[in-house]
Parts: structure tokens; sequence; C-alpha cells
């Protein structure tokens, strides 16, 4: 079967699931989209290595790379092979320069492992007619591809009142408490500023 390559285009809190998001991966140089629900775990994880956040502690994924690379291990490819009653399944295709070896995977581990092994995602075009949204030229734009504030998130001070300084202090702080949703706000707000 022939492959298509994915792109991340962005994600959303869930409107219609409750401490969800949705991942919309986008086909490489086409107009179909293909919306996955994910949990909130998944989906910071995913966020923190898109902004290239540098955390205290290693995450799960930090630590799958880490172990996976220390035994001379790496995932050439993920591949979105199945999608049934709503679910969406994928496989790791991975190599240690001898053997390669297929290993089960949540969708949202799988991307979450993909963008930090740096390699390619793909599914089927089976799977993109059963689940893909076609996207059409004029109605499709940059700010739709954004991540949608939680009503919590909305409600806090904007960070524009804080100077350069105290942005800086507010970004260290958030990284060190994990809270790294609010980290990748203040940082946004501090590329603004330069």
């Amino acid at each position: 079967m022939e492959k298509i390559r994915l792109e991340i285009i962005g994600m959303s809190y869930s409107q219609s699931q409750s401490g969800a998001y949705a991942l919309i991966l986008g086909e490489k140089d086409g107009k179909r989209r293909l919306p996955i629900i994910i949990g909130g775990f998944e989906a910071q994880s995913i966020a923190i290595e898109l902004e290239k956040i540098k955390t205290p502690r290693p995450l799960t994924h930090d630590l799958f790379k880490t172990f996976a690379e220390s035994f001379d291990i790496r995932i050439r490819e993920v591949i979105i092979n199945k999608f049934s009653e709503g679910v969406f399944y994928a496989m790791l295709i991975c190599s240690d320069g001898k053997t390669e070896i297929e290993i089960d995977s949540r969708t949202s581990d799988a991307i979450a492992l993909a963008l930090r092994f740096g390699c390619p995602v793909y599914t089927y075009e089976s799977i993109m007619v059963a689940a893909g949204i076609l996207m059409e030229e004029d109605t499709e734009s940059p700010k739709q591809d954004e991540p949608a504030e939680d009503e919590n998130l909305a409600e806090e001070t904007s960070f524009s009142e804080y100077s350069l300084e105290e942005l800086t202090q507010m970004l260290q702080s958030a990284v060190e408490n994990e809270e790294y949703e609010k980290a990748s706000r203040i940082r946004d707000e501090i590329k603004k500023r330069k």
C-alpha cells in the first residue's frame, strides 16, 4: 500500500471531550486533514517538543528516546495504520541498523516519539478516506490552525503587562514547576517583543 506523508498542522482544546485535545495532521502537499483526539499528557508532550521547551527532568517520551538511543535503536517512521470505531492505531518502525521491527503504539505516543526522533509520519489512503477532512483553500487560514484557548487560560492575566525581565523569571519558574502550557504562552509573549 502506498503511504501518505503527514505533518502536524495544529492542536487545539477539544470542545467535545473534557480534558482532551484535537491534534490536526495534514497531508503533505495536500488539502486533507486528519483530526485525532488525544489526551492532555500526550498533547503537552507534543507541544513541548514542537516549541523546543527544555524541561528540568525528562518526560516519558524523552526517557523512551534516551533509552532507545542508548541501545542504538532508532524509530525510522511512524505509520497510522488502522482506524476502527473512531480510534486510530499506529506502528513504530524501529531499527538497530540490522533488524527492523514493528511496535504497536497509541497514535498520540507515536506522534510524540516521531517528533523526538525526527522521523516521518505516514498513513494510508483508506484511513484518509475514512477519517480525513478536505479543507477548501478559501476557507483555510493560519488562524484556524492555532490552538484554541481553554476557558481557564482566557481568564488569566495577559502577560503583556509584565517587563521582559519579569517574563524571563516567570518562564523559568513555569518550567521548573512543570507548567508547560503557561511556559509556552510566556515564551510566545517574549518572542513577540524581540
